[in-house]
């Protein structure tokens, strides 16, 4: 099956940010259709860039992306056609109650009434809002307004649906109400784009990742490929007795509030845990998390804002 999207050599550089570095740097990336595809960054890494040429709102200053076959620039109008999107700053019709927000996105779409009717009953019911469906849009909390917006595309026939951020603002609850949607989406074999800082989100949903940082990739592929393909794939936790200078020889070693964080090879790792118990120290040992990954590939963590390449 071709790829959903494909980007080639896909460079940004913003009119205001021309003596920096671009918000995208000859990204190419293959998204394969009907999965959840995760790209994961901090805020200014470039993923909101790639989301909105991807869905035909921004021009790219360089290279290509094509969209189920099409090119995103020439053939920008069967491009929207066929994708939904929310992006990260979405504003939804205030004037509208839930109900209406959903019915009538996908009535514009071109659904029959029926169908539109039974999707927008099902996914405000799987999301939670049927409470809330008769409720104008302007009187829900940031967090509800931003469900209605997933919901919305969430409900369309859409084969391609970009989720910038989506649950950015959502309680626990909510979100795993977000995580069964876009699952679900996928069992639909719809593709999924889905940009999160949230890296259990990432973990837990996507098929694969790419991890950007500074506008360019820096790994790719699915959440077990990332792991193995980094130097250190085990972590060891160590609490107690033992000091820094007794544990740098097993691998990469991190301060953390009560004792120490090794990233190891695997060997190591189980001779280090070996070695911390048999001096008294609480271990715990296991393999890296996408956390972990980022703090090693990137430097520091996903939390802090990016200083240089801000998207616009």
């Amino acid at each position: 099956m071709e790829p959903a999207v494909i980007a080639r050599d896909l460079t940004k550089v913003y009119p205001k940010a021309r003596a920096g570095p671009p918000a995208l740097s000859k990204v190419n990336l293959s998204i394969p259709a009907g999965q959840v595809y995760g790209l994961i960054g901090r805020n200014g890494a470039g993923k909101t860039t790639f989301v909105r040429i991807a869905a035909t709102q921004l021009m790219p200053t360089g290279g290509s992306i094509t969209v189920l076959g099409r090119d995103a620039v020439a053939d920008a109008s069967e491009v929207r056609r066929r994708i939904a999107c929310v992006p990260q700053e979405s504003r939804p019709l205030y004037f509208l109650d839930v109900d209406q927000l959903v019915y009538l996105y996908l009535r514009l779409r071109g659904m029959d009434r029926s169908e539109a009717r039974r999707r927008t009953d099902s996914v405000l019911e799987e999301l939670g809002l049927s409470a809330v469906r008769k409720k104008l849009v302007n009187q829900l909390s940031g967090g509800m307004r931003r469900r209605a917006m997933v919901a919305m595309v969430l409900a369309s026939d859409a084969e391609v649906v970009y989720l910038d951020e989506p649950t950015t603002g959502l309680d626990p609850l909510a979100r795993r109400e977000v995580w069964g949607a876009i699952r679900r989406a996928s069992q639909e074999h719809r593709t999924v784009l889905l940009t999160t800082h949230y890296l259990d989100e990432a973990d837990a949903l996507s098929a694969r990742l790419a991890l950007l940082e500074g506008g360019e990739v820096r790994l790719e592929g699915t959440p077990s490929d990332l792991r193995a393909r980094i130097r250190h794939p085990y972590r060891v936790t160590v609490e107690g007795v033992l000091g820094r200078s007794e544990l740098q020889s097993y691998g990469e070693v991190s301060d953390i509030a009560s004792g120490f964080l090794v990233f190891a090879r695997e060997s190591s790792a189980r001779d280090l845990a070996i070695f911390a118990l048999g001096k008294g120290a609480r271990v715990s040992m296991g393999p890296v998390s996408l956390e972990d990954i980022f703090l090693q590939v990137v430097g520091r963590s996903i939390e802090e804002e990016a200083s240089e390449g801000a998207e616009s």
